[in-house]
């Protein structure tokens, strides 16, 4: 099953060409490899809250894709807004996603407990979002695909939920 992906980057200086955007080449790899995805969209935007959100709506509701994987804009920093564009644009939590991703971040470094990623569901698209370092988005990635295919497979109504599989 091929997912039709969306990668948005949220950052001041990779919006003005600053900054070479390594992270989402990383997702991009990794998506590609390990859940047979195609990324359909790519956008790089300014760490501002409506234009994160409105990236995410037009993903979702325009573009229609499976899954969207946000990276940069999840830290304490004031600029940091990733997660609060998230929520205004999601219509139901997804919280196993980001809790996952923490707690195996953790395990390598307490700086992890300093994240507020979130994750959701817009429509019938999966928003995750990651940290903005390639090494965090990789370990993170790594945290929860696995569980990626199945999810997106319930989602967008190609497979069926089977429950909880001990």
């Amino acid at each position: 099953m091929r997912w039709k992906v969306a990668i948005l980057t949220a950052s001041d200086r990779g919006s003005r060409g600053e900054r070479e955007d390594t992270s989402a080449q990383v997702i991009r790899e990794l998506i590609e490899e390990e859940i047979n995805g195609e990324i359909i969209e790519y956008r790089v935007v300014p760490d501002e809250k409506d234009e994160i959100m409105a990236a995410l709506i037009e993903m979702t509701d325009y573009f229609k894709v499976d899954l969207i994987l946000t990276t940069g804009g999840t830290g304490l920093a004031p600029r940091d807004v990733t997660p609060e564009a998230t929520l205004g644009v999601i219509d139901r939590l997804a919280p196993g996603f980001a809790e996952a991703m923490r707690m195996i971040s953790m395990q390598k470094t307490p700086r992890a407990m300093l994240s507020r990623a979130v994750s959701g569901i817009r429509g019938r698209t999966l928003i995750i979002n990651l940290p903005g370092s390639p090494k965090g988005v990789s370990e993170n990635l790594a945290a929860i695909m696995d569980q990626l295919p199945h999810a997106l497979g319930i989602l967008t109504e190609r497979e069926g939920d089977h429950g909880y599989e001990a």
